[in-house]
């Protein structure tokens, strides 16, 4: 698996430019990586996941006379950003404890799972900074929640509580503070139990029809899932379930 940290406790894992640039590269390289299974996102210290672009940054920026920035990153540092990497089919584990505000907030949304400690915040507050949630934040939340609620939070800049954002759907889990790393610990066990070319194929055939009529849906072509239909993986399955021991995945 790979663990991806933002490293900027200090400010509460703001993203600026300099790290939206060493995430990108990461991405590339988690994406091009067979042997990585999974990947864990998440910020240093214990009061932030990421509370979104650093606005003082921003604010020197705008000083400099830099173009004003609106939805996605494409012509920015760092571009495709997590939030507009729609072709990814590594699986991405959000582990947020504390605030993941902003495009904090749209980086966990754009990952599969999102873990969270019972101290976490979510929200978007752009709305009160003469701001758009502009990676993907109005687009996903629209999308992953009832479009009044979605509205309440979007067009206020309202945070909800772990267990809210539980009770919504936006998250998986909810777990004391203490609790968090363990609690990750077993969704990883659970999903590097899986066959790796099933997890591609599969997050692969969602994220990519989700536009979809439902009979277009199963029409349609899955790269990643005409990889595993003729993998070994697909036939070790079946034998090692017949033959009532564990299966050993190779991703081939």
């Amino acid at each position: 698996m790979a663990w991806v940290t933002i490293d900027r406790p200090e400010v509460l894992n703001a993203l600026d430019l300099r790290t939206h640039e060493e995430l990108a590269a990461i991405w590339d390289d988690v994406e091009a990586d067979d042997s990585v299974r999974v990947a864990v996102l998440t910020g240093a210290g214990e009061r932030a996941f990421s509370v979104g672009q650093d606005l003082r940054e921003r604010a020197r920026l705008n000083r400099l006379g830099a173009p004003a920035t609106t939805f996605g990153s494409r012509g920015q540092p760092g571009w495709p950003r997590l939030t507009e990497r729609f072709d990814m089919t590594t699986p991405v584990i959000a582990r947020v404890d504390g605030y993941a505000l902003g495009g904090g907030f749209e980086l966990a949304l754009a990952c599969d799972l999102i873990i969270a400690s019972d101290r976490s915040v979510f929200g978007l507050p752009e709305a009160r900074l003469g701001l758009v949630p502009g990676a993907g934040g109005a687009f996903r939340l629209a999308r992953q929640l009832p479009l009044k609620t979605a509205m309440g939070y979007l067009l206020t800049g309202r945070r909800m509580t772990a267990d809210l954002a539980l009770r919504h759907g936006l998250v998986n889990d909810v777990v004391p503070a203490g609790e968090l790393d363990v609690c990750v610990a077993g969704w990883l066990d659970d999903l590097l139990s899986c066959a790796p070319l099933s997890l591609r194929a599969i997050k692969e055939a969602v994220h990519s029809s989700l536009h979809l009529p439902l009979e277009a849906a199963f029409g349609a072509a899955y790269p990643w899932e005409a990889r595993r239909m003729r993998s070994r993986d697909a036939i070790e399955g079946p034998a090692a379930f017949s033959e009532k021991r564990k299966p050993v995945w190779n991703g081939t």
